[in-house]
């Protein structure tokens, strides 16, 4: 059983009854562990914390080298380290740790075409297959890690080598047999969550020491091995934490929430979490729930939120979901949750935007919900008026979606979120042809620039209509966006 499984049937029965039994073991495996912090959260109760096993694996030594100073350009550093291996190191095979899928094609391209002028001018030198790796790739597309290297050019030439390009991914995940070599620059992708503006971003930050250390366990599964960091030795002692940045404090814990209140959890300021998150995070949540009518002002779970925590979505999706039955467009709305909830890759917009694997994903997805529907007697239907329909659609995004809202304002293509006053551009795959004054988005990005992602056109009566109580304008902030729902 998952957790997920078990968190499930936790909302039916909190006490988990059928399960209960005397000599229940839990034990909690990770290669990453805070063990003291789990050893303490788990020993609270007894006099004894509880017991630590650690299984040793077996590993062959690595040596680590660090740079004397830090590098102006990582990735540039990165490229040319794995060169200097393939001229100069024994053979063997090479693990380089970036930040993601566009980083990753565009390195993999520059090693490539460098590798290979390498070679033709320097017979000494074998080929090199260079193979990136991220969650994203098709499966089929994965397995290349687990190809051999590159056979010699010659019978007696020298070995070819694989150099296998990744994520994070690649720290826990998996083993990849013939690494020798590791190229750590000290950078991943994280996922951070901004309250104060309701949005979560996806940054390039340092690693902590736990995870440079994983990534140089990589190099020692089946040989000595060598890892190589991109960075001094003074900024691991003193600039790296120790552990991650726990998930549960840079999240959006709406869900979270909505599923602890449905267990009959409402102090969550004093509940027993392992990580403790920031007040206002919490506030947050309650916050977005009240507005979205699953919890009442005394934050007691109201019908409506009973049944949304029932859904494995966000709050925002399980409500649009619930009503668009109103709007006679559920079988759609359905289909554009599935779709939201199921991550898609760049090849989308290579192929026609169409990716096999997303949609296969997606229609998985919207097999489990609408399991989910039929429980709850929640009708599937569909309008015949095409013009209606979309409409409807659209009306049914504002009832989930009311606070990612977004004004144009000013004679410039920027928009303005409502309430927080973000500057905000529309994201250049939102697919638009227009600039229309009021839309609706799903995702706030922050990359060079902040935008908003997957926009869809609406009108400001329906903020008034379907979300009177968040756009209340006797309280409503002073601004272009305010005077021009007074117009209404």
């Amino acid at each position: 059983m998952t957790d997920g499984m078990l968190l499930r049937e936790a909302m039916n029965d909190p006490n988990l009854e059928p399960k209960k039994r005397s000599d229940l073991k839990i034990i909690v495996v990770s290669a990453t562990l805070d063990a003291l912090k789990f050893q303490k959260y788990f020993g609270f109760r007894s006099e004894q914390t509880a017991p630590l096993f650690k299984v040793l694996g077996r590993t062959y030594p690595v040596n680590v080298f660090y740079t004397q100073e830090p590098e102006r350009d990582y990735v540039e550093a990165a490229i040319h380290t794995v060169l200097m291996i393939h001229r100069a190191e024994d053979p063997g095979d090479i693990l380089l740790f970036l930040t993601g899928e566009e980083e990753i094609e565009e390195v993999c391209r520059k090693i490539k075409t460098e590798a290979d002028e390498i070679s033709n001018s320097d017979s000494s030198v074998g080929p090199l297959t260079c193979i990136p790796l991220y969650s994203s790739l098709p499966p089929q597309q994965q397995q290349r890690i687990f190809d051999p290297p590159p056979p010699p050019r010659t019978p007696d030439g020298p070995p070819g080598r694989k150099i296998v390009v990744s994520t994070n991914i690649a720290e826990t995940s998996l083993t990849i047999d013939g690494i020798v070599y590791v190229v750590d620059p000290g950078f991943s992708t994280q996922k951070f969550y901004n309250p104060r503006i309701r949005a979560e971003s996806l940054l390039v930050s340092p690693i902590s020491k736990a995870s440079a250390q994983q990534r140089a366990g990589r190099a020692g599964r089946t040989r000595p091995g060598k890892c190589f960091r991109l960075y001094t030795e003074k900024d691991f002692m003193r600039e790296l934490e120790e552990q991650t940045h726990p998930e549960i404090l840079r999240s959006n814990l709406s869900n979270t929430v909505l599923g602890l209140v449905k267990l009959g959890i409402k102090d969550l300021v004093h509940f027993d979490w392992v990580d403790v998150p920031a007040p206002e995070t919490l506030m947050r949540a309650l916050e977005l729930l009240n507005y979205l009518a699953a919890i009442d002002d005394n934050g007691n779970l109201t019908p409506l939120g009973s049944i949304m925590a029932e859904f494995p979505l966000d709050p925002q999706l399980s409500k649009m979901l619930i009503v668009s039955p109103e709007f006679k467009c559920s079988n759609e709305i359905l289909t554009i949750t599935a779709m939201l909830s199921e991550s898609y890759d760049k090849s989308w917009a290579w192929n026609n935007y169409v990716a096999q694997r997303s949609l296969v994903q997606a229609q998985n997805v919207r097999n489990q919900l609408q399991r989910v529907m039929e429980r709850f007697e929640i009708e599937l239907l569909s309008l015949d008026d095409e013009k209606e329909l979309y409409q409807n659609i659209r009306k049914t995004l504002v009832c989930g979606f009311f606070m990612h809202v977004a004004h144009k304002e000013g004679e410039r293509s920027n928009y303005v979120t409502v309430k927080d006053h973000q500057v905000v551009g529309l994201h250049p795959s939102c697919g638009l042809d227009t600039q229309p004054e009021w839309v609706i988005f799903n995702e706030f990005v922050l990359t060079t620039h902040p935008f908003i992602r997957t926009v869809s056109e609406v009108r400001p009566e329906w903020l008034l209509e379907y979300a009177p109580l968040y756009y209340d304008l006797s309280s409503f902030p002073n601004g272009e966006a305010k005077s021009a729902l007074q117009r209404f």
